[in-house]
């Protein structure tokens, strides 16, 4: 029975895409919907093999400027997390400002970007840095301030200093909120680096798009978009598999599995 259920876990995402793909390609056939409207799944599929070279091209450089702008993201982050969770000082100061940042919607940094650096690589990479560093800052901060006062009086009539409890517990505390951080953090970094390619750059998977559009060359817009959402499928599952690996003692029971 259990292997049953892990079977039909693995097999569900595959079902409901192939299910989705169906129906897609029956809708437009069905309905003889324009393609430069909705292309069906055959046409996209088409158009990206006739564009194989280039698509990877482009892809090439969105998940080089992604990476990239994902792993500034990490660093800084988990040290401004760590700086404002260990202290409620901190983060009661930093945290208005932080929220504030992130409700600026990162797309206005763009022509900013542009100006400082030029179009090309970089404001990719600083785009995706600034939308995907708020997630790991905020559930590093969250699980270093959520470690119960009780364990840390503890650890301190113990002899242990500040640092001691924060390098040995709070920080091992913490991982379990850093882990799920870098799921959410990839997907937007992807979408960091899109949003910037398709302003400011001549490179990218978001440039692709727009070329596309402009001539009105829908399935290779879609096919485009099929490229970005298997590109931050990977690297969720990528990630899951890390948190599982490297957390799996905050996991019990049914949540292990997501």
């Amino acid at each position: 029975m259990a292997i049953r259920q892990k079977t039909l876990m693995r097999l569900a995402p595959w079902a409901v895409t192939l299910f989705i793909l169906i129906m897609w390609e029956g809708i437009c056939v069905s309905f003889a919907v324009p393609e430069f409207l909705m292309p069906a799944p055959s046409a996209v599929f088409k158009a990206g093999l006739a564009t194989a070279g280039p698509i990877f091209e482009h892809a090439t450089q969105t998940f080089f400027t992604t990476l990239v702008g994902f792993a500034l993201a990490v660093v800084v982050g988990l040290v401004v997390g760590a700086v404002v969770g260990s202290s409620p000082l901190v983060y009661k100061a930093l945290y208005p400002m932080l929220v504030g940042f992130n409700s600026i919607p990162k797309v206005a940094f763009v022509p900013v970007l542009v100006v400082w650096f030029g179009i090309g690589t970089v404001p990719a990479i600083l785009t995706a840095f600034l939308i995907s560093f708020f997630p790991v800052v905020v559930n590093v901060a969250t699980g270093l301030a959520t470690l119960e006062p009780e364990l840390e009086d503890v650890l301190r009539s113990l002899g242990a200093s500040r640092l001691d409890i924060l390098r040995k517990v709070g920080l091992p505390r913490a991982m379990p909120y850093f882990f799920a951080s870098l799921k959410v953090a990839i997907t937007l970094a992807f979408v960091g680096s899109v949003i910037s390619e398709t302003v400011a750059s001549n490179l990218g998977i978001g440039y692709l798009m727009m070329s596309a559009s402009s001539s009105m060359n829908m399935p290779l817009v879609f096919a485009g978009l099929i490229v970005i959402g298997a590109m931050g499928v990977v690297m969720y599952e990528l990630f899951a598999a890390l948190e599982r690996r490297l957390t799996g003692w905050a996991h019990r029971g049914a949540g292990a599995a997501l």
